[in-house]
């Protein structure tokens, strides 16, 4: 099973993409999408969904993971990020992919064991998990927004809930 994992923002859309096999999860790639802040936002959620489109074609998850966008004391920044949000819940779902969504603190806390872990923590957790990966802070997250769904998934299938849509 291959899952890639998103974290989305209009200047840096992080994407990561782990195998499972059986309980163990493997690091196959990662990255950041970067978008000029010069540009117009139409041509820069463009290019964040030509970059994670991509990424689909040649990393071939089959499923998929995006972190919930959550509410900025600026409504101007939650809006941008709900736009690249949109787009990098778009991309998966162009292929076919079913694309599950986690709150932030719930990745966290599936990672760290916190729910309001720092970003440091996050990448340490991300060296541990996956021995070796350096990753920058959005990438990292990407990873860690993976790795949360792997986990909801193998818990869902032990207790039988992703027969019944458990995971969304």
């Amino acid at each position: 099973m291959r899952i890639i994992g998103i974290d989305p923002g209009l200047q840096r859309t992080g994407w990561g993409v782990i195998d499972i096999v059986g309980n163990k999860l493997t690091h196959i790639s990662h990255g950041v999408v970067a978008t000029d802040p010069g540009e117009a936002t139409a041509d820069r959620l463009n290019t964040i969904f030509e970059g994670l489109t991509q990424m689909m074609t040649l990393w071939q998850p089959d499923e998929a993971a995006v972190e919930e966008t959550f509410v900025n004391k600026n409504p101007a920044s939650s809006l941008k990020l709900g736009l690249a949000r949109g787009v990098a819940m778009l991309a998966p779902a162009k292929f076919g992919l079913e694309v599950a969504e986690y709150s932030a603190n719930l990745v966290k806390k599936s990672i760290v064991g916190a729910g309001h872990a720092e970003k440091e923590q996050m990448q340490a957790m991300i060296k541990v998990l996956l021995p070796g990966v350096e990753a920058s802070s959005d990438a990292a997250d990407a990873l860690a927004v993976a790795i949360c769904h792997a986990h909801h998934r193998m818990s869902a299938i032990r207790t039988g809930s992703m027969a019944t849509g458990g995971i969304r």
